[in-house]
């Protein structure tokens, strides 16, 4: 299985569901939707935010040029900061995504 779908499938039912929210808003207004929702990152790359009753999560995302959206990687959040290594992860997904991109 997509390693991905895994740590998607293993968030708390209250973080999944603010994720559906916020895809569902990124859907309709586009990706940059800005804070508490999304933030960008830089270079195309950009951060959910979901908070649920269980805990904090954050995934990574990015966009292709059809539009499509590529959820790169997510994580549920344990310090104050975005650890390196989740985003040094998602860095490396997201250029292996935009290289297949026509």
């Amino acid at each position: 299985m997509n390693p991905v779908k895994e740590d998607a499938r293993a968030l708390h039912k209250s973080i999944k569901a603010k994720y559906e929210a916020i895809l569902d808003k990124i859907l309709e207004h586009g990706p940059d939707l800005g804070l508490p929702f999304t933030r960008a990152m830089g270079k195309g790359l950009f951060e959910i935010r979901a908070k649920g009753h269980a805990g904090i999560s954050r995934g990574f995302f990015c966009t292709l040029s059809n539009n499509t959206l590529v959820i790169l990687h997510v994580f549920v959040k344990k310090t104050e900061s975005t650890p390196k290594k989740a985003l040094e992860l998602a860095i490396k997904r997201m250029k292996e995504v935009k290289s297949h991109d026509l």
